[in-house]
């Protein structure tokens, strides 16, 4: 992991892993494409940042990046709503930002997987994607799309005869990000970014954060009967506070 890029790294989860990748001797350069400008407290001399918003249409700026061997896309937004009160701009955006981008980056970078012998690659997902989803039905929708991809590239991988993976990475809820708008604290996802860059190293294609503890029984559930557990999870929403 000499050269990594990272999408979605100016804040959140990127940030963090970013973050973390930097503190490492054989880490060189981490660049780091975000809509947003990275804050100044953020700064590290081996970050190479450029401002990109991923719903343009021109993607000729991942060209230069020819010498990474390390992917890491974490861009993406959801907001907790009624899918009666979401906008058609708004379920248009959450493609455009969310599934499309990651989909046309890996594309980009496809010769890599399939022929370098180490390249690593993950995207962060969400467990969403995994379930109905309550108040999040256009954002779980844009993530069980990159859900099914990533599964799907990834058998074409192996059947390739490539070693590489791309990494789900699809936690439920993190605190410390921006996501919610709120200020990116690395000290609360500095464990988290870690253990993602632990399952990168491995070459594993699966992550969910959490399975043995919470997320294994809510899947458990959602398979026996996914209208009960899609209830539950409108219940919990509302007792949480979660839903404005």
């Amino acid at each position: 992991m000499k050269r990594t890029l990272v999408v979605g790294g100016a804040n959140g989860i990127g940030l963090s892993i970013a973050t973390e990748l930097a503190k490492r001797n054989d880490v060189e350069t981490i660049y780091i494409i975000d809509k947003a400008s990275l804050a100044e407290e953020h700064y590290n001399s081996k970050f190479h940042c450029f401002q990109f918003d991923l719903t343009q249409t021109d993607y000729s700026i991942f060209d230069q990046f020819t010498d990474i061997d390390t992917l890491m896309i974490t861009a993406g937004f959801g907001r907790l709503q009624l899918f009666k009160d979401v906008d058609d701009d708004t379920i248009i955006t959450s493609f455009n930002v969310n599934t499309i981008p990651v989909m046309r980056i890996v594309k980009h970078f496809y010769s890599k997987l399939e022929r370098d012998v180490n390249f690593y690659c993950g995207v962060m997902v969400s467990i969403a994607g995994f379930m109905s989803s309550p108040f999040f039905s256009v954002y779980a929708a844009t993530k069980a799309a990159l859900k099914i991809f990533i599964e799907s590239v990834n058998v074409e991988l192996l059947k390739a005869g490539s070693k590489n993976q791309i990494l789900n990475v699809s936690p439920g809820s993190i605190k410390g990000t921006s996501f919610t708008h709120k200020k990116t604290d690395l000290s609360i996802t500095a464990p988290l970014a870690t253990s993602i860059i632990e399952q990168l190293e491995a070459k594993n294609d699966l992550f969910i954060p959490q399975y043995e503890e919470v997320f294994k029984n809510v899947l458990e559930r959602y398979h026996n009967d996914f209208r009960v557990e899609g209830s539950h999870s409108y219940d919990y929403k509302i007792g949480k506070g979660r839903v404005k």
